[in-house]
């Protein structure tokens, strides 16, 4: 896992607290931020995700290529 998932995650589950908590006292703008933060937290970790499958690809293509050795 790297920093991206992992801020990535935080940001989605904080923008799903504050869409709860606007919804909670009526707060139309607070909900909107809560949404807009829970994708921005979604896109982090896609990209970290994204990070962690060519890292994973780059140390499959190593190890095929000791074996050939």
């Amino acid at each position: 896992m790297n920093k991206d998932q992992i801020k990535g995650q935080a940001k989605d589950i904080a923008g799903k607290v504050q869409e709860a908590t606007g919804k909670l006292v009526d707060s139309k703008s607070q909900e909107v931020k809560g949404v807009n933060l829970q994708v921005e937290g979604k896109i982090q970790k896609g990209y970290g995700d994204a990070k962690e499958v060519a890292k994973d690809a780059r140390e499959a293509v190593k190890d095929a290529a000791k074996a050939r050795s």
